[in-house]
C-alpha cells in the first residue's frame, strides 16, 4: 500500500503529538501504569472490545432497507476486519476493507451500498457521541470554566459541539426530505471547481442518500439509535473502568465528555491506530477536569493499547479465514472499489 502525502502528514502529526504528551512525563507514566489495578484494566479491555459486536448489530439495521436483514455473523466479521485495517494501515483503509469484506462474504450486498451505509453509520456515531458529550456537561461537577490551549474553555467546546450537532442534523434531514435539490446543490458546488469533480461528488452524495433509507422508516431509525446509544455508553463504561484502574476519581459523566473529545480528536489525519492523536485528546479532555498530566497520559496510553490489541488480533484472524488479500482491501492512491 502506497503512502501518499496525507498518510505521511498523519504519521508526522501522530509522532509530534506523542512526543508532546510524553515529553517530561515518561518516567511518571511508567510508574503510574506499574501501580495500576490489573483486574480493572482487564474488565476495561473486555468492555472496550464489546462495542464491536454492538456496531455489527447496528449495521444490520442500517443495511435493512438496502439488503434486508443480513445475519449478524458476516457483519461482525467485516466490522472486525475493518477495525484491524484501521489499526495497522494509514488513510482509514478499514472503511474500504469493511465494505469490501461484507460484499465479498455476502454477494447480495453491493459494494457501493455498503460504502453508503458506512457514511450513515459514522453519522449516527457523531450525533450520539456529541449528544452524550453535551449530557456530560449537565453534571454540576462539569468544569465549565476550565481552559485549554490558552483560553478555550470546556463550556466553549460544549457550545461548539452543540452548534455542530445542530448543523449536522439540519443537513441530514435536508437530504432525507429534499434529496433531488440537495444532490443538485452538491454537484453544482463541486462544479465550481470542475465538472468531473461535481459529478463525482454527486455520485458520493447519491450513495450517502441511499443509505439514509433507514431514516425514512421510524422503527428502523429508533433501532439504529438504540444500538448506537448502547455502543457509546458501553465505550464510556470502558473509559470509566480505565479511570478506576488508575485511581482517577471521576464521575461517569467525565467519561461521556472525554469520549467526545477523543472522538473529535481522532477525526484528524493520523497514523494507523490513531496513536499520538488519541493520547493528546485524552490529555486535553482529562486536563479540563484537573487530572494530573501523568495520570491523564497514562490512561490514554493504557486504554489505547488494551483496546487496540484484541480487535486487531480478532480482525486478523477473520481476515485469514476469509482468504482476503491486502491488495483487495487496502487501496492505494485512490483506487476505486470493484
Amino acid at each position: 500500500m502506497r503512502l501518499d502525502w496525507r498518510g505521511a502528514l498523519g504519521i508526522a502529526l501522530s509522532a509530534t503529538l506523542l512526543w508532546w504528551v510524553l515529553h517530561g512525563h515518561l518516567g511518571e507514566v511508567v510508574g503510574v501504569l506499574a501501580g495500576s489495578h490489573l483486574g480493572l484494566w482487564l474488565a476495561c479491555t473486555v468492555v472496550a472490545t464489546a462495542i464491536f459486536p454492538l456496531r455489527a448489530r447496528r449495521w444490520q439495521a442500517i443495511l435493512a432497507p438496502l439488503a434486508g436483514r443480513i445475519p449478524v455473523k458476516p457483519l461482525w466479521h467485516a466490522t472486525a476486519i475493518g477495525m484491524m485495517m484501521n489499526n495497522v494501515f494509514p488513510m482509514r483503509a478499514g472503511e474500504f476493507a469493511r465494505a469490501f469484506a461484507i460484499s465479498r462474504e455476502r454477494p447480495d450486498v453491493p459494494f457501493t451500498a455498503a460504502m453508503g451505509s458506512l457514511a450513515v453509520d459514522r453519522l449516527f456515531d457523531g450525533v450520539v457521541v456529541i449528544g452524550l458529550m453535551l449530557i456530560g456537561t449537565l453534571d454540576p461537577r462539569f468544569p465549565a470554566d476550565a481552559t485549554v490551549f490558552g483560553g478555550l474553555t470546556a463550556g466553549d467546546i460544549a457550545t461548539s459541539a452543540a452548534a455542530f450537532l445542530a448543523a449536522v442534523l439540519a443537513g441530514l434531514y435536508a437530504f432525507v426530505l429534499f434529496p433531488g435539490p440537495m444532490l443538485t446543490l452538491v454537484e453544482r458546488t463541486g462544479g465550481l471547481v470542475s465538472a468531473p469533480l461535481g459529478a463525482r461528488l454527486r455520485g458520493l452524495a447519491l450513495n450517502f442518500t441511499g443509505g439514509l433509507g433507514v431514516l425514512r422508516a421510524p422503527r428502523l431509525a429508533l433501532e439504529v439509535t438504540f444500538w448506537t446509544v448502547l455502543h457509546w455508553l458501553t465505550n464510556a463504561a470502558a473509559f470509566w473502568l480505565g479511570f478506576a484502574a488508575l485511581g482517577i476519581d471521576a464521575p461517569f459523566t467525565t467519561a461521556l465528555f472525554v469520549q467526545g473529545i477523543v472522538a473529535l480528536g481522532v477525526a484528524v489525519p493520523s497514523s494507523p491506530g490513531f496513536f499520538g492523536v488519541f493520547e493528546a485528546a485524552a490529555a486535553v479532555g482529562l486536563g479540563l477536569y484537573g487530572i494530573d498530566d501523568a495520570f491523564a497520559v497514562s490512561w490514554g496510553i493504557g486504554f489505547h493499547i488494551l483496546s487496540f490489541i484484541p480487535i486487531t488480533v480478532i480482525g486478523a484472524w477473520y481476515f485469514t479465514r476469509l482468504d482476503l488479500r491486502l491488495r483487495d482491501v487496502a487501496p492505494a492512491g485512490g483506487e476505486r472499489a470493484p
